[in-house]
């Protein structure tokens, strides 16, 4: 007897993949300015007509476009807490010096990223996509800080803290690789976990 074929996906989910991974690139590429239905048709090799088959216009291409970067971050992220094993520093630690490799440091995940930061102002559906991808996050890091110790009175700021210093990490690293390492972005994330978790701790 023959072995049943492997699951693929169905052809409408893999084109809407495809035309997905095509706009991330032009949005990288050329900036929101730059992504229109024929530019990102040209890109994925297929006609415009196809892209509004599966799309309702440019701004629900981006915004799907949107919702699958910020997938494919939360993933990145919670492979890493998830290889950190049991221990609770050291799924905090994995959590927030994830940012400082691969996917999640990319040139051109910043460019894509920018191009959706242009849009926060004028979209109020990107807007409200940014507002829950960052409480996300910082829910996420609230619960990892809680696990290692810190008082409740006290997650918010520093959950607010550690984005914030992270955020500015990742930018950098992306923009000017060679001004400082990865492993350089590692050791100062953990340094100021050291001293939020320490003195939060002591004031509880």
């Amino acid at each position: 007897m023959s072995n049943p074929p492997a699951f693929r996906r169905s052809e409408p989910d893999a084109r809407r993949a495809d035309l997905i991974a095509a706009t991330a690139r032009v949005l990288a590429r050329e900036g929101t300015g730059g992504a229109s239905v024929r530019a990102i048709a040209v890109e994925a090799g297929v006609s415009p007509g196809l892209v509004g088959h599966y799309f309702a216009g440019i701004d629900a291409l981006i915004a799907a476009t949107y919702a699958h970067v910020e997938h494919t971050v939360s993933e990145a992220l919670d492979a890493a807490v998830a290889a950190a094993g049991p221990d609770p520093r050291a799924r905090l630690d994995a959590f927030v010096t994830a940012s400082f490799s691969p996917p999640i440091a990319s040139g051109e995940l910043l460019a894509t990223w920018t191009a959706f930061w242009s849009l926060v102002r004028s979209r109020d559906d990107i807007a409200r996509q940014h507002d829950e991808q960052y409480a996300a996050f910082r829910a996420r890091l609230e619960a990892l800080l809680a696990e290692c110790g810190l008082p409740a009175a006290r997650l918010r700021h520093a959950a607010i803290a550690i984005t914030a210093l992270v955020d500015g990490l990742w930018l950098e690293l992306c923009l000017s690789p060679e001004a400082f390492s990865a492993d350089e972005a590692d050791a100062i994330a953990r340094s100021v976990l050291d001293a939020l978790i320490s003195t939060g701790r002591s004031a509880g």
